[in-house]
């Protein structure tokens, strides 16, 4: 990359000048949008209201989306064509969004767009009519540094792309994740780029960026699909708060800003106030349980003795038990709950008004539906299809033995029935407390009773392998017409509960059809730390080959062995080590051992911040102390690793989750133990 001069050449003035051009245009449209009227329709209907409020919206929406991020650069590359190639614009800036001056003319051309595409994947043998490629080189203030040019024609090195990813991937971190916009890798734009249907699956190994392949294909579906997207709208699901926090940044530097990105707790609004061990929770998100709680509900459905007799004047007319009966089986095997609960009165209803008609009347709908509220349909339908609320039957199923055993059939084994007993139930399902797992299966039974309605348009999943059956089944139920970008590692799973396999993944998902697509270079973790992480990969993910690092970096790899007192002044001169170096230090720990150690970095004058603690820990200190539970997805550009051996001890499936902690750091990773290595790591 070419370094800022205190003479810079010619190009490069003129470069910065086209740089404060553009930034003037963008500033331009911005006022013409944010000075524009909105128009507003006149009445007090619905449709008006509605209409009005949509227009308020993307007002807003077009307004903040032209904003111009100080700490962003506007453009990051350009494409100089053959003559003729595109009509009177033969070199085009491409840069994160659209930007014209005030008579049309394009001076920075959106990425998402088709003449944008030869930027990521053009070369010299399949030059796509480009004849150069320049890349940018920025400052963290989003200051024009520099240039480098690639030319695809006549002399040149392959190695210059190489460089420039390098030396991007390399720029240290400082607060939350960057986007990738110009440095996406062909296989990366093929994800990116793919339709809306169907359903995108991308198996990433560490450090393939395949969340910000999750985020910049959000980006891209809104640019090619926005109209159709909006009426569902897009909401991306991540593991935790600290994740979303981390990537919350990347979407609004695209100029997208009309994204949900929450938890799957967030997204199933009923609160949880209970924990479980981790045999409940497994068993609670297995996909039986889907048989378990159809068979609980439908318990609640019971035969008829009797039939009912109904009375208008002197008239008298009986529907007999058998006949009820029928009514109950084929609607059992018809509907839902609700529904067929209120199909049993207007089924009887109708029987009456038959006989009715037998006898001469002339009976119509008003009548009908006279008959199904009248006082004996009513206590017939309340006898044999009781009303029932989620909670009723989950706390049923928790607390009686009997019960639960019905409603399980040959689904789940003695151990299983047991592990979702309550010790000692509540009072009454109204007092219950429910767990995470619980309210999943509150939302099963919601959905059982009477069918959820909505879609969203789209619905990306980012860390899925760790989702459960359950939790996959309530995320489908959401985008049941909509399409899905389901991210994640296999090798990463580290839920006792999670689904297993990507079809199973798809399949609980309602997504059978979906495409499975696999990214196996590290392009953001050194090839040394990826391939002493992956010794853990025949123990943990057998079926998954091993993953290739594109990058070495010296020193990336440093094991320190000690003894079990000084662990904590070792990982104190590690920490000092890396905080010599620029860009960010995280010192990963088993979640109980962190608040001593980051005790001990503090003592050590180190100022360390807390993970999870506040959602701008990455954000305002270059030192984290990261609990092992929340490191997944995250990256930094050096690490510390205390004691893996408790990492893997602390939970069932604890190596996959040290495979995790390994696999963060961008260009330094430090271990630091006492107790042996676990597993194949130390076996030399």
């Amino acid at each position: 990359m070419v370094e800022t001069t205190p003479a810079p050449s010619p190009e490069l003035q003129a470069e910065r000048g086209f740089l404060t051009e553009a930034r003037a245009a963008l500033a331009r449209m911005y006022r013409d949008v944010e000075g524009r009227e909105i128009p507003v329709i006149g009445g007090e209907d619905n449709d008006e209201r509605f209409t009005n409020e949509a227009n308020a919206r993307a007002y807003e929406q077009r307004t903040q989306a032209l904003l111009d991020l100080p700490d962003v650069p506007l453009f990051f590359g350009l494409l100089d064509y053959e003559t003729g190639t595109i009509e009177d614009l033969d070199r085009i800036h491409i840069g994160r969004r659209h930007v014209h001056d005030g008579n049309g003319v394009p001076l920075v051309i959106d990425w998402r767009a088709p003449v944008s595409v030869p930027f990521y994947r053009a070369t010299r043998t399949d030059r796509q009519r480009v004849l150069l490629r320049r890349r940018y080189g920025f400052s963290d203030a989003a200051e024009l540094t520099g240039f480098e040019d690639e030319p695809l024609i006549g002399a040149g090195s392959e190695d210059q792309a190489d460089a420039f990813l390098r030396a991007e991937i390399e720029r240290p971190r400082t607060g939350p994740m960057r986007d990738i916009v110009a440095t996406i890798q062909p296989e990366q734009d093929d994800l990116v780029r793919a339709p809306l249907h169907p359903t995108v699956c991308v198996q990433g190994a560490p450090g393939t960026g395949k969340t910000a392949v999750g985020l910049h294909r959000v980006a891209y579906l809104l640019y090619t699909e926005r109209e159709r997207l909006s009426r569902g709208g897009v909401v991306i699901v991540g593991p935790n708060r600290s994740f979303l926090s981390y990537i919350r940044k990347v979407l609004p530097a695209l100029g997208e800003v009309d994204v949900r990105q929450i938890t799957i707790d967030e997204l199933i609004p009923q609160p949880a106030a209970a924990a479980d061990d981790a045999e409940a929770a497994r068993v609670k998100g297995d996909a039986r349980m889907e048989r378990v709680l159809h068979r609980a509900l439908w318990s609640f459905v019971g035969q008829p003795t009797e039939g009912i007799l109904y009375s208008k004047g002197s008239r008298r007319y009986r529907v007999h038990d058998d006949e009820v009966l029928d009514i109950v089986t084929a609607l059992r095997e018809s509907t839902r709950y609700a529904p067929g609960r209120n199909a049993l009165a207007q089924r009887i209803a109708h029987a009456v008004l038959v006989q009715m008609e037998r006898r001469g009347e002339s009976p119509d709908d008003r009548v009908q539906n006279a008959v199904a509220r009248s006082k004996p349909v009513k206590a017939l339908v309340d006898a044999v299809w009781p009303r029932v609320a989620p909670e009723q039957i989950l706390y049923r199923l928790f607390s009686d033995a009997d019960f639960l055993a019905q409603s399980a059939g040959d689904d789940l084994t003695e151990d299983e029935r047991a592990a979702l007993l309550w010790p000692k139930a509540p009072r009454s399902w109204k007092s219950a407390q429910w767990s995470d797992a619980d309210t999943v299966l509150l939302d099963e039974l919601d959905d059982l009773i009477e069918r959820q309605s909505g879609s969203l348009g789209h619905l990306v999943l980012d860390e899925a392998q760790d989702l459960s059956a359950m939790q996959l089944r309530a995320l489908g139920r959401r985008c049941r017409t909509g399409s899905a970008t389901v991210l994640g590692d296999l090798a990463q799973a580290t839920t006792p509960w999670a689904a297993g396999s990507w079809d199973l993944v798809l399949g609980h998902l309602a997504k059978s059809d979906g495409v499975v697509a696999e990214l196996d270079r590290g392009f953001r973790v050194p090839d040394q730390i990826i391939e002493f992480a992956a010794k853990l990969l025949p123990q943990i993910a057998p079926t998954l080959g091993v993953p290739r690092g594109v990058r070495t970096v010296a020193d990336a790899l440093a094991v320190v062995r000690t003894d079990e007192h000084s662990v904590p002044a070792a990982l104190v001169d590690a920490c000092k080590a890396a905080l010599a170096g620029e860009g960010t230090v995280a010192m990963i720990a088993a979640d109980d051992q962190v608040p001593a150690l980051q005790e001990a970095l503090a003592t050590a004058g180190l100022e360390p911040a807390l993970l999870g603690a506040a959602e701008d820990a990455m954000d305002t200190a270059r030192l984290v102390c990261v609990p092992a539970s929340l490191a997944k997805g995250l990256e930094f550009d050096a690490v510390v690793v205390a004691e893996p051996a408790n990492i893997v001890a602390a939970e069932p499936r604890g190596l996959q989750r040290l495979y995790v902690v390994l696999t963060r750091a961008v260009s330094h990773l430090q271990i630091v133990h006492a107790a042996p290595l676990p597993g194949a790591l130390g076996q030399g």
